[in-house]
């Protein structure tokens, strides 16, 4: 039986719509330094969750 875990659930979610940011930052306005950025920080959230339930 699987569990639902929230913070992993949200975690995901917003690590995609980060990457859809990143998306539009890099496509539509060009933005390449500054999108990195928050595209390292806002999809390390889910690879800090996962380090957290493994401890």
């Amino acid at each position: 039986m699987k569990e639902d875990n929230v913070i992993k659930n949200k975690s995901k979610l917003f690590a995609l719509r980060i990457i859809g940011l990143y998306k539009y930052l890099t496509i539509n306005k060009r933005e390449y330094i500054l999108s990195k950025q928050v595209l390292r920080s806002g999809t390390s959230i889910g690879a800090n969750v996962e380090e957290a339930q493994s401890g």
